[in-house]
């Protein structure tokens, strides 16, 4: 009897194990269980593709033969700029800017102010061949003379056999900073193009150049980011266009306009810049896409210049401002650009856009800067068509766009759109301070970011006083007057505060990145 109950209790104490275990993965470790974990076996739906038969397997990534492909077809680029006096016109210098992409073109462009000497400069570059017959894409800074022009004296100095050749530039696009070079020969290796819309963030790329004036050099990375806009082309162009491949292969001085290669040896884009808050590689590397560099190759070499499509809007170009917009409206940061005008004769306005509209995509692509839409848009031609997302009221539409070939007229009539225009922070000078300086008023510069007064040598403090020989005496005038001007480019005079002397300035308004 009593080994009968033993045997009893010893079985109801094994069900009540089994009976705890099943209830306590049932309905209080399961909620544990499934996070981070497969639910029934099954993957989340981000994994789609990525554990099926064809790639579930870790692949060894070769990138010999992709470097044997590209090596021959990049050349070396090298320039000199003969010894000249130069004078800027400025009262002072500006300094540093603190700009840690600016010292990617400092082997470029010039930064002394004043009257001076500037000693003969030599700087090195890289290059693509695109053609058996000598076509060569590089950046337009590389061959750049620091001054608008081009480099009298440019060579290019071939990877196979070290041959040296006087090369000619067929064309420039400061925009999106390339450039197409020539030189007379036959039977070159050339680099096949790729598609930049079908890169991929991590995917494998390799950088192609000749860093520090170093033979050629490859060096491997992933790619981080898409459709990256830093600004630095504002530094060449008031009218900037930018959509950046963001990579982590190593490009430093003498990168500039090397090839950015996939793991097939295929072009997909010309390296163009570096975050250098020392002066060197300092992490990520940007690139311009190959799509946009096949566009602007091909208008060059067929036009001799770029055809470029315009929407036909005009934004704030001034991001903080765009934010400032977009929360007004009640959307969140990032969700779209703001529409600050749209022309009459423009594409967008012919398809319903309106001022205060805010677009969100292009091509049904996300866009939350003008730059962003500029470097979609970079691809077309004018005459294409494209699908337009806003929001107005509220409520998302969409509509075509028929891209025109020129920039719409911007009627500049108030403070907002003056300073938009002029890519400025501008406020009335102080009446009571005008007689100490002998004028009758003017409009002061207060600071100047992207847009047609940046390419000029303006400098911040300088006080606006008369347009066209118009004088002015605060912003509404100012407006007056710029809507007033028959010319897209105008004469600006005025004083810096505490410096003798009157200063002039000619400003293209055309030249204005607040208009696609």
């Amino acid at each position: 009897m009593k080994f009968k109950q033993l045997l009893l209790v010893v079985l109801i104490s094994v069900l009540t194990v089994f009976a705890t275990i099943f209830i306590y993965s049932k309905f209080f470790k399961k909620d544990f269980a499934t996070v981070g974990s497969p639910v029934d076996g099954k993957y989340p739906a981000n994994y789609a593709g990525f554990f099926d038969s064809k790639s579930a397997a870790a692949e060894t990534t070769d990138f010999t033969k992709a470097a044997e492909s590209a090596v021959p077809a990049v050349v070396h680029i090298k320039t000199k700029i003969p010894a000249k006096q130069i004078s800027n016109n400025l009262p002072r210098s500006r300094g540093n800017s603190g700009d840690p992409f600016e010292d990617f073109f400092g082997d470029f462009f010039g930064r002394g102010f004043g009257p001076q000497m500037r000693p003969e400069q030599r700087a090195s570059g890289s290059g693509v061949i695109i053609s058996q017959d000598g076509y060569i894409v590089t950046n337009n800074h590389v061959v750049s003379d620091g001054d608008g022009g081009v480099a009298p004296e440019i060579k290019v100095t071939l990877n196979e056999g070290k041959k040296t050749f006087n090369a000619k530039v067929v064309g420039r696009d400061a925009s999106t900073d390339l450039a197409v070079l020539k030189i007379e020969t036959s039977g070159l290796p050339y680099l096949v193009y790729g598609n930049s819309d079908d890169v991929k963030l991590a995917q494998w790329v390799l950088a192609v150049g000749y860093p520090f004036t170093l033979e050629a050099t490859v060096t491997a990375g992933i790619v981080s980011a898409k459709g990256r806009s830093i600004g630095i082309n504002s530094q060449q162009s008031a009218s900037p266009v930018e959509s950046f491949i963001q990579t982590d292969a190593a490009v430093n001085q003498g990168n500039s306009g090397g090839a950015l290669i996939n793991t097939n040896g295929q072009l997909i884009g010309i390296n163009s810049a570096i975050l250098a808050p020392s002066g060197t590689y300092a992490g990520y590397s940007f690139a311009i896409p190959v799509n946009i560099v096949k566009k602007v190759v091909n208008d060059i070499i067929k036009y001799g210049d770029v055809k470029r499509g315009y929407l036909g809007i005009t934004y704030s170009s001034a991001d903080q401002q765009n934010e400032d917009f977009l929360k007004k409206a009640g959307l969140q940061s990032g969700q779209g650009v703001y529409v600050l005008g749209a022309p009459s004769d423009g594409g967008a306005a012919k398809a319903g856009i309106k001022k205060g509209d805010i677009v969100t995509k292009i091509n049904d692509r996300p866009v939350s800067t003008g730059l962003e839409m500029s470097g979609i848009i970079a691809s077309s031609q004018p005459g294409d068509k494209v699908k337009l997302n806003y929001i107005r009221g509220g409520k998302e539409y969409n509509t075509n766009v028929t891209l025109s070939d020129k920039p719409s007229k911007v009627d500049i009539s108030n403070a907002e759109i003056i300073q938009d225009n002029l890519g400025v922070e501008l406020k009335d000078f102080d009446p009571k301070k005008a007689p100490q300086y002998k004028i009758q008023g003017g409009v002061e510069v207060v600071n100047i970011k992207d847009g047609p007064l940046k390419k000029t040598k303006i400098e911040k403090g300088f006080v606006i006083t008369s347009v066209n020989g118009q004088n002015i005496k605060n912003i509404d005038e100012l407006g007056k007057a710029l809507s007033n001007s028959r010319s897209s480019t105008i004469q600006l005079e005025g004083i810096y505060p505490g410096y003798a002397g009157i200063y002039s300035y000619q400003v293209n308004l055309d030249d204005d990145n607040n208009s696609f």
